[in-house]
């Protein structure tokens, strides 16, 4: 087996900041009205900037297979050019379409030349571990020398006020409050647009700094707990979801299936317990302590979350003091498959980190619950 090493990581994020309160002049105002749950929202997600691949009409910039193989070009230079990529491993929510698959686009955007290996992981959040991992297993086994793997989101173009529209006219005609049900909106003013890249490759480079992956890890809990994160289908009574495909499509829009939903009560009541069983779980598979991590990267949609995620982690024993935790969700926002990706990408370039040090990666999944973490050595 060959050891695995992050050579180079890359980040791109589309247009220029945007502020809260420049929010609706991008994503335009649901039924004509500012939104009242926003300023609440946004007090509780601690989010000050995010990114969106939009103008203020609310028009695209870019694709997410555009954002992802901008964050890929990064990758290339006189080390590395386009032509010597062998696989190309892409985790994203938010492909822009069903079919064909994401990574299959990207590499029609990068055309590097040549045919190349390609994966696909879709998901949530944890699509962009997936991808890494399946670059890492990749490049461990030998079957490639190098893999680039990307998590990137566009969920911008998914949370402009003409998705919510209709939904604010039905509700009109049930004799309801005109208002969108909080657990969409709730979602609208947490997700922004980017794409961060990593360059994997079985020998370190002199000179630069390198992060050996040491190993990846993944737990899921959709054995116990049902869904709380879903799209393209419905919630049912019993807690099943029922396909878009099993509804008559003038119910599409109606019930507004496409649309990313989020059942909030479950979100708090599972989260951080789950997470800090999930990361207890690989600390005593792999025979480490809390006092071996020098960095502490956990990808969390809010600043809400922050405090309870340490007791929580405290509460099975893994107690890691504040100044071991990095951060950059106030300024970039919660760019799902791509956070853990950015924030990565921003530590390693950051001229903090020395030789030996090691680097814990957390990933949480609300969709059915499920966990990701990595550990990476500096090198």
């Amino acid at each position: 087996m060959s050891n695995v090493y992050i050579t180079k990581a890359s980040t791109y994020l589309p247009n220029d900041p945007v502020s809260n309160d420049e929010m609706e002049q991008y994503l335009g105002l649901v039924n004509n009205k500012t939104s009242k749950a926003r300023p609440l929202i946004l007090r509780n997600n601690g989010i000050k900037t995010r990114y969106y691949a939009l103008d203020k009409n609310q028009n695209p910039t870019h694709t997410n297979a555009e954002i992802t193989a901008l964050a890929v070009e990064g990758l290339f230079d006189e080390n590395f050019k386009k032509e010597d990529m062998e696989l190309l491993s892409c985790g994203t929510t938010s492909a822009d379409q069903i079919q064909p698959s994401h990574a299959s686009m990207v590499h029609g955007v990068l055309k590097p030349g040549k045919s190349i290996g390609i994966n696909t992981s879709m998901g949530l959040c944890n699509a962009g571990m997936n991808a890494l991992n399946y670059g890492f297993l990749s490049v461990k086994a030998g079957a490639t020398e190098n893999a680039i793997c990307v998590g990137s989101e566009r969920f911008s173009s998914w949370m402009t006020a003409d998705k919510f529209n209709h939904e604010v006219e039905n509700l009109k005609l049930l004799e309801e409050k005109p208002i969108v049900a909080f657990k969409r909106e709730f979602l609208r003013w947490m997700l922004s647009d980017g794409a961060g890249a990593f360059l994997l490759e079985n020998k370190p480079r002199e000179g630069s700094l390198n992060l050996k992956i040491e190993w990846i890890d993944f737990h899921s809990f959709a054995h116990e707990i049902e869904a709380c994160m879903y799209s393209g289908c419905e919630k049912q009574e019993n807690g099943s979801l029922k396909s878009w495909a099993d509804y008559p499509s003038d119910e599409w829009l109606k019930q507004s299936l496409f649309a990313l939903k989020q059942d909030t009560r479950l979100l708090d009541e599972f989260i951080l317990k789950k997470g800090a069983q999930a990361l207890r779980a690989s600390f005593d598979k792999h025979q480490i302590q809390p006092e071996d991590m020098d960095y502490v990267l956990a990808h969390i949609s809010s600043n809400y979350f922050k405090d309870g995620l340490r007791e929580e982690f405290a509460n099975v024993g893994l107690d890691f003091p504040v100044e071991k935790w990095y951060y950059n969700l106030s300024e970039v926002g919660n760019i799902g498959a791509g956070s853990i990706f950015i924030v990565t990408e921003e530590l390693m370039n950051s001229g903090k980190l020395k030789k030996g040090e090691k680097v814990l990666l957390c990933v949480p999944e609300s969709g059915r619950f499920a966990y990701s973490c990595a550990l990476l050595t500096v090198c």
